[in-house]
């Protein structure tokens, strides 16, 4: 077996799939984890407790509802562990979400 990963949101008409290309593969397309679990996940990641995890899972989820409204890309679990980390390590809270999820 072969696995191949592609991320179509990268691709642009330059740097996309020929069609030939394309039909040889089966496509899965993967979602983001229910809320309960990306805490979970986010929590152990990074090593802030899930309760101050909880408020940043939520802002990923509402700005993610906003795909297709002019917003680049949708905030990554993994953005959401930086964001989490920095504000383990002692950054506050705002300048955290900034830094890792906002201006990225």
């Amino acid at each position: 077996m072969l696995v191949v990963s592609y991320n179509p949101g990268y691709q642009n008409i330059l740097k996309a799939l020929k069609p030939s290309t394309k039909q040889r593969f089966v496509a899965i397309e993967f979602g983001f984890l229910p809320r309960d679990q990306e805490i979970v996940i986010v929590a152990t990641e990074s090593g802030l407790d899930e309760a101050r995890v909880a408020p940043l899972v939520d802002l990923a989820h509402r700005l993610r509802a906003l795909k297709g409204h002019d917003v680049e890309e949708e905030v990554s679990t993994r953005l959401l562990v930086y964001c989490a980390a920095l504000i383990d390590s002692g950054m506050p809270a705002r300048e955290a979400v900034l830094a890792a999820v906002i201006d990225r």
